[in-house]
């Protein structure tokens, strides 16, 4: 997108590429809809009911039944009739916040320039493009596009990252050039379709980067003369070439543009990072040199001129790393008045209003600062609350009167409003009257909205009794202490042994006299009672039974709910009896 703003530089517009705001409207706008050529091959195939909206998951393609192409051919070919009718939408809202350039998306009819699924866009989309273009005319805009760099078809093919690149007409393979010709006749012929005015026409290119350099230079620049000469005069009316990142700098291009009269897009973003090392940098001095022979490639074909401008994301060091464009740019480049200037950004028309904001350009105050997560301008869809289902009753035979009163509580009962006011098409998504379109830095989130948390459950609190199934209440009322158990393992340590652990069997020592045979005692099986009592061993010894009054409350606890467990890990005690006690 671009606006027509006065900036301290000079440049008349500023452009940047999606709307962000419009993508999360409700019904989303945009204009790329794209699809899977696994997803044309299936839809060759009817739905299982005919009668009803395709679905996901309920009423997909039948591929028992026979298949259609056309059927297929009409599955995208709709898609992109969507994205056509999208632009109208786009170029309103555009025009409205002082927005004067848009570029149109290449994936805006899927497939169509491919080799095997590829289609004509006339006549199916004659009427939708045409539409859009009388809009544009009305309101003044200028359109562009940039054809893909990357053939998505045959990325799986083992060759250089260079060859991958599709619409490049310097490649050594002749499937690469075949398809490059294919994709600028398909973008040729959506911005014809288009019926713009003459200047507009002109003004709607189609910008280019000229591709790998495949080990020469040389060779690669010869093999784009050639190939360039053969195409059709329509596409070589809007045919530009823009300095790239990777392999060519402006010192590369121009001698080429001029020779071949290209018109010819400075990228500044691509020219601090590939540029001629042999010229001298001081800020943009050696680029500012060639600004006239630059302008010249556009005057000569009578298009007005366009620059591209971005800046690296603020951690990049290396050069793969400052390729990343930053979300938002910080400054403007100079540049003269009378040009179109494109900023590409991640935030896209963001970028565009926080230029206006910092340099309080002309549209600054047509907009506002969005509510976080709240959008006014969408009918969104209005959820009738379920009604909860009564509760089951005991039979009863229903009186007279306690039918009247069901009657009346009917009547008089009014259910909550759930209606409100339904906005206009033209209106949706346009941002209300106060035009709040605007998020800051960073908070990309208000455009949706708020995401549903749910509260994990606390892990400390017991469960509900009605909530528990019969299976978990057998299982409390058999062993209701073996959570208690395993908690108070895990604090004491593993060899440390707790209190509940020994107290069901006590070492017990007799005083019996020396010489005497020692013997075991057996371990009682319930809880000891409180308080030391005397008892007597096999042969009549008097034993002493440690007093356990200061576990008295607790282990009267535990007896009374279920007998006490003994820990799994606690040691063994031995209860014989030395020599030396029995003394």
């Amino acid at each position: 997108m671009s606006c027509f703003v006065s900036n301290p530089y000079g440049a008349d517009t500023v452009q940047a590429c999606l709307c962000t705001y419009l993508r999360f409207s409700n019904p989303p706008v945009f204009s790329s809809r794209t699809c899977r050529i696994a997803s044309i091959l299936e839809n060759r195939h009817p739905l299982k009911d005919p009668s009803q909206p395709p679905h996901a998951t309920k009423n997909r393609p039948d591929r028992d039944e026979p298949l259609d192409i056309a059927r297929g051919q009409a599955y995208v070919e709709s898609l992109g009739l969507a994205n056509a009718r999208d632009i109208v939408k786009m170029l309103r809202w555009n025009d409205r916040y002082g927005i004067k350039f848009l570029r149109l998306s290449s994936e805006m009819f899927p497939f169509a320039s491919h080799e095997v699924y590829g289609y004509k866009l006339a006549p199916f989309a004659s009427e939708v493009l045409a539409k859009a273009g009388h809009v544009a005319a009305e309101l003044g805009h200028r359109l562009t596009t940039h054809p893909g760099q990357v053939s998505v078809w045959s990325i799986g093919s083992f060759f250089p990252l260079t060859d991958f690149q599709f619409t490049q007409l310097g490649s050594p393979r002749k499937e690469v050039i075949q398809n490059a010709l294919r994709d600028l006749d398909y973008h040729a012929e959506m911005l014809s379709l288009l019926k713009l005015p003459p200047q507009q026409d002109r003004d709607a290119v189609m910008i280019l980067h000229l591709g790998g350099v495949f080990g020469d230079k040389a060779a690669t620049l010869d093999r784009f003369r050639e190939n360039y000469k053969s195409l059709p005069q329509g596409v070589k009316d809007r045919l530009v070439l823009e300095n790239d990142d990777v392999s060519w700098s402006v010192h590369d291009l121009l001698p080429l543009c001029e020779e071949l009269n290209i018109p010819m897009v400075l990228d500044y973003h691509h020219h601090n990072i590939i540029f001629d090392a042999d010229k001298v940098r001081e800020g943009t001095r050696d680029i500012m040199t060639l600004y006239d022979r630059i302008a010249a490639t556009w005057k000569r074909k009578g298009i007005t001129q366009k620059m591209h401008y971005s800046e690296p994301t603020p951690a990049a060091i290396t050069g793969r790393q400052r390729r990343k464009h930053s979300p938002r740019v910080a400054t403007l480049p100079p540049c003269p008045p009378d040009m179109d200037l494109m900023i590409e950004a991640k935030d896209k028309e963001q970028a565009v209003f926080e230029l206006m904001r910092t340099f309080k350009l002309p549209g600054f105050d047509t907009f506002n600062d969005m509510i976080p997560h709240v959008r006014k301008d969408d009918n969104k869809p209005i959820r009738v609350p379920k009604t909860k289902s009564p509760k089951k009753q005991a039979k009863k035979t229903k009186t007279a009167n306690d039918e009247l009163e069901e009657a009346e509580g009917a009547i008089t009962e009014k259910p909550e409003s759930t209606e409100q006011g339904v906005i206009l098409d033209d209106d949706v998504g346009m941002g209300g009257p106060e035009g709040r379109v605007y998020w800051p830095p960073g908070m990309e989130e208000w455009l949706r909205p708020v995401k549903r948390v749910v509260s994990k459950k606390d892990l400390n609190e017991p469960a509900k009794k009605e909530n528990a199934t019969p299976a978990k209440k057998r299982k409390g009322a058999a062993d209701p202490l073996e959570s208690t158990a395993k908690s108070e393992d895990n604090v004491t340590g593993e060899g440390e042994k707790t209190a509940l652990d020994i107290a069901p069997a006590q070492t017990i020592k007799a005083t019996a006299s020396k010489g005497s045979t020692t013997k075991k005692t057996k371990t009682p099986k319930n809880n000891v009672e409180a308080g030391a009592t005397p008892s007597t061993t096999d042969d009549g010894t008097s034993l002493e039974v440690p007093d356990m009054s200061a576990n008295e409350g607790h282990l009267r606890k535990r007896t009374k709910v279920a007998p006490a467990r003994r820990a799994s890990r606690a040691k063994k005690i031995s209860y014989a009896e030395s020599d030396n006690d029995m003394s």
